[in-house]
């Protein structure tokens, strides 16, 4: 019987299916902790009897694979696997699975939803209320102002729909992509559109790279901006963004992806109109069930011998 070692807590919490289709399958399949990730000790116990993995944000690195001879498949309980070394799976004939788009709707909803908080001090005024206070909170509107989205995939379009929907002009930068996967949306180049009114990133973070946005890049956005990053703690220096957003330069901002997590002490703790999610962007049962289901149906592929639908390596 094949085993399954699952790192995450969050697989099949909203959907039985995925855990069905391994039963079903004959797949002995566990998860050692319910309440988060797996730690790394625990992940190095196990690691001599797995045949496949399933892992969130887990390092997945060279160690890992030189511990787990058995291991035939590393499923990617999300869509980036930057957290995976793709060159040390290769090395040691692992497949790398995962779940292109299974979240995509639930992350730039979020994304959205922390514009319209940040733009509006929606979290600031509710908690003067429950203080007992009753400020008259002012914000700015969306329309007629400008976004750049910094990555285009998925995530980037579904995000630009909504964005023009309230009457915001939209501009995208993704050197991967040709002139014709813009569609309506403006293309520019980097600099280009990090001069926007909202600034919303959606890139996997390179492992070991400096941050995308780092202090000179920041100091070059438009004063008054606001900073939107649902995508990887990595892309943005974080004790930059607090300092401007201390000191003005930065109107706002909203982060659900951090360098260190959990966040631990961190200038944006303290910095004003910043509003901070536990990395929640992918959270909603639709996706956590689409999810499941995609990196069962990637790690059943491998086991059974045929090709999966969605391989990074």
């Amino acid at each position: 019987m094949s085993r399954t070692l699952i790192t995450t807590p969050t697989f099949g919490r909203y959907s039985a299916e995925p855990w069905e289709m391994l039963r079903r399958a004959g797949v002995q399949a566990e998860r050692p902790r319910e309440d988060g990730p797996l730690p790394r000790d625990e992940l190095f116990a196990r690691l001599s009897e797995v045949d496949a993995l399933i892992v969130g944000l887990d390092p997945i690195d060279r160690e890992v694979f030189e511990a787990a001879p058995r291991l035939k498949v590393v499923a990617k309980h999300g869509v980036g696997y930057d957290n995976i070394d793709l060159d040390a799976a290769r090395d040691h004939g692992v497949r790398v699975v995962y779940a292109p788009g299974s979240n995509s709707r639930a992350v730039a909803e979020l994304t959205f939803g922390l514009l319209l908080d940040v733009a509006r001090g929606i979290s600031e005024n509710d908690r003067a209320v429950r203080e007992g206070r009753w400020p008259k909170t002012f914000g700015g509107e969306l329309a007629g102002r400008s976004i750049g989205i910094v990555g285009f995939g998925r995530i980037g379009r579904l995000l630009a729909g909504y964005a023009a929907a309230f009457g915001m002009t939209v501009v995208a930068h993704d050197p991967f992509l040709g002139e014709e996967a813009f569609g309506d949306v403006a293309s520019a180049d980097l600099e280009t559109t990090l001069d926007s009114y909202v600034v919303s990133l959606h890139l996997p973070a390179v492992p070991g790279a400096p941050p995308l946005l780092d202090r000179a890049r920041l100091s070059a956005m438009r004063p008054g901006a606001i900073l939107l990053n649902a995508a990887r703690g990595g892309l943005v220096d974080e004790v930059a963004a607090a300092e401007l957003l201390h000191s003005g330069h930065l109107a706002g901002a909203g982060f659900d992806a951090f360098a260190v997590e959990p966040l631990a002490e961190s200038p944006l703790r303290t910095a004003p109109n910043v509003v901070l999610t536990a990395h929640i962007g992918a959270c909603t049962r639709e996706a956590n069930a689409a999810m499941g289901t995609a990196v069962a149906e990637g790690v059943l592929s491998v086991l059974g011998g045929t090709e999966p639908r969605h391989a990074a390596v």
